[in-house]
């Protein structure tokens, strides 16, 4: 995983494996959740996001994150 924080804002990019599957959990409290997929489908519990999709988790919601393919996603949190 390769990431850089930028002012208060924070990114990365993580390369997930098949198939994998995170806990579920809340966007940060204090800053929404914004993801790109690169590479691969991201699936967010409910439904599965080809390459291109990007997403935004409002600060404290909760989601699940998973692959059954792998994916590279870019990852953002607006307020770090």
């Amino acid at each position: 995983m390769r990431g850089e924080t930028l002012s208060r804002a924070a990114r990365s990019v993580t390369d997930k494996g098949v198939p994998s599957r995170w806990p579920a959990h809340a966007s940060r409290s204090s800053s929404a959740e914004e993801v790109y997929v690169i590479s691969g489908t991201f699936n967010d519990g409910v439904r599965d996001y080809p390459a291109g999709t990007f997403l935004h988790a409002p600060a404290g919601s909760w989601h699940v994150s998973a692959t059954t393919t792998g994916c590279t996603l870019f990852l953002f949190y607006p307020q770090g």
